[in-house]
């Protein structure tokens, strides 16, 4: 059923590039040649229309290569130290990552509570740094 997916999907990317080629062909055919149709002002035309379906067939051609090479493989990915083992298992264990999370958050100070009180140079009201517009 994939198979006919990505076949319907790459008949689904012909359409736009058929249509700019039946546009080139239709503006060709009307003009004459390549130099005549320069002559009556379609030779941009002609030019984005190429350039257009040459564009659109670069999603295309990635398409087919991965329809050719195939789905990959389950175990395939980063294959670095939290790759797979060869037992089906991931080696991931959530309950040490949180573990560990919670002994580094309990080691660190807290960031809303500072060690010391800020002195104060004026009898006045600090002045708070601020991101964005200044509040009056």
């Amino acid at each position: 059923m994939q198979k006919l997916k990505s076949v319907l999907r790459v008949i689904g990317m012909l359409v736009p590039i058929a249509y700019c080629g039946g546009l080139i062909y239709y503006f060709l055919d009307l003009s004459g040649s390549v130099h005549e149709a320069e002559a009556i002002g379609l030779g941009p035309t002609l030019l984005g229309l190429t350039v257009v379906g040459l564009l659109f067939c670069i999603p295309l051609v990635v398409k087919i290569v991965r329809i050719f090479i195939g789905p990959r493989s389950p175990g395939s990915g980063g294959g670095g130290q939290g790759a797979s083992t060869h037992d089906g298992k991931d080696g991931f264990d959530p309950d040490a990552a949180v573990a560990r999370y919670l002994a580094q958050r309990s080691a660190e100070p807290a960031p809303g509570s500072p060690t010391t009180p800020p002195a104060r140079d004026t009898g006045g009201p600090t002045v708070r740094p601020s991101f964005g517009r200044k509040i009056r």
